[in-house]
């Protein structure tokens, strides 16, 4: 479980997220949506132990962020919206240095790595320096990595992006495998339809405050829209603005 209670975060006078409260439950997948710079990704990498916070209480199965970041980073799995590697590593190497950290019992790092691996399809790759692939197989890493040691809680920043269709299906496969065995996931996309069928609940961040929150369904009647796409795009004053630059398109071509 994770419950975040008015969250604030500063960096200098800038002021990144404002009082920023939810929760997510065990067996929940909670999509946390916003544009470009709205504080999303500062507070994935708060939920994670990686940033400290500012003000407000974040607590990831009931140990604080703030008080003990490196017993949260213990049973999260992280996958950032850049893929954190080390590009003079081979992939088995990263996997096994992973695991050794993590300190997983080498039967079970292997087991989990031989099963990763053919599911995301890098057999190919795992001798090649992580620096020559591309972004795409540097997310499957990135993937794999963060799902050695068997998380309770699920941080992933637009974790499909660079997925080819077949692994983004069978990653979405994967998240609704660990709803099922309570695991907490806060989910972040650009792609909105996707969040629209994995997400249980979304909240919508906007200028580093909540702005909205609740089922796809829910928030599409608050918003009367139909789908959520439309959603996000009223609720983040873009509607008006995409349209005209559909217009001023139209016109030039």
């Amino acid at each position: 479980m994770i419950e975040v209670d008015n969250l604030v975060k500063r960096f200098g006078s800038k002021i990144a997220v404002r009082g920023v409260s939810f929760t997510v439950r065990n067996g929940e997948i909670y999509g946390l949506l916003g544009p470009n710079g709205s504080g999303k990704s500062t507070t994935m990498r708060i939920l994670a132990g990686i940033t400290p916070p500012s003000e407000g209480r974040v607590l990831v199965e009931g140990i604080d962020v703030a008080e003990n970041p490196l017993e949260v980073k213990k049973i999260v799995g992280y996958i950032p919206e850049t893929p954190a590697l080390y590009e003079s590593l081979t992939p088995m190497e990263f996997f096994s240095f992973v695991g050794s950290i993590r300190r997983v019992p080498m039967e079970e790092l292997e087991d989990r790595v031989e099963r990763l691996v053919k599911a995301f399809g890098i057999e190919e790759y795992l001798g090649e320096l992580i620096g020559t692939l591309s972004f795409g197989t540097q997310q499957k890493v990135s993937i794999i990595a963060s799902l050695l040691h068997d998380p309770k809680v699920l941080v992933l920043d637009e974790a499909i992006n660079g997925l080819d269709p077949k692994s983004a299906r069978i990653m979405k496969e994967l998240l609704n495998d660990f709803k099922k065995e309570g695991k907490s996931i806060v989910f972040s996309t650009h792609i909105l339809a996707v969040a629209e069928v994995i997400c249980g609940r979304i909240g919508i961040i906007y200028n580093g405050e909540l702005i909205a929150e609740g089922t796809p369904e829910e928030l599409k009647r608050f918003a009367h829209e139909e789908s959520l796409e439309d959603v996000f795009l009223k609720l983040t004053e873009s509607q008006e603005e995409v349209s005209s630059l559909i217009g001023a398109l139209r016109e030039a071509f």
